[in-house]
């Protein structure tokens, strides 16, 4: 693999994780909403990743990521009995969504990580670089 390809393959991590980023920012700020005006709640949502091939350099094959796909958490929100509630429903319930904020702080961890060390990848493969063309400097 040439080193430029690792460049593409961890530049295509950096904006997956980004966008992992945002849905998890996304969810922990509709963690405490209450049903909207349609009855329904705001559901959180997952980020799907898949393998994506970039390139081909003689026999060596390299593989980035990208976001497949979005989806939305079928679970059921969260339901609190508060019949003082303006959002609450006939028989005194209010629907939260179904945002679990621990399960989103780890999200956020692990994509905060991810992102990190894709740019520490990208900090090497630049001083190796920069190390190569200094030898010929002699």
């Amino acid at each position: 693999m040439s080193m430029f390809q690792v460049f593409n393959v961890t530049g295509s991590a950096i904006s997956a994780q980004s966008q992992r980023l945002n849905v998890v920012a996304s969810n922990l700020a509709n963690a405490d909403t209450v049903a909207g005006p349609d009855g329904s709640a705001y559901k959180a949502r997952q980020v799907t990743f898949q393998a994506e091939l970039m390139g081909q350099m003689g026999d060596a094959m390299s593989t980035g990521v990208k976001v497949s796909n979005i989806t939305e958490d079928q679970t059921p929100g969260r339901r609190v009995h508060d019949p003082k509630h303006p959002q609450a429903d006939a028989e005194g319930y209010v629907t939260y969504s179904n945002v679990n904020p621990v399960e989103e702080m780890v999200n956020m961890i692990s994509a905060s990580r991810s992102y990190q060390n894709n740019i520490e990848v990208m900090n090497t493969a630049k001083s190796l670089l920069l190390k190569t063309l200094q030898m010929g400097q002699g």
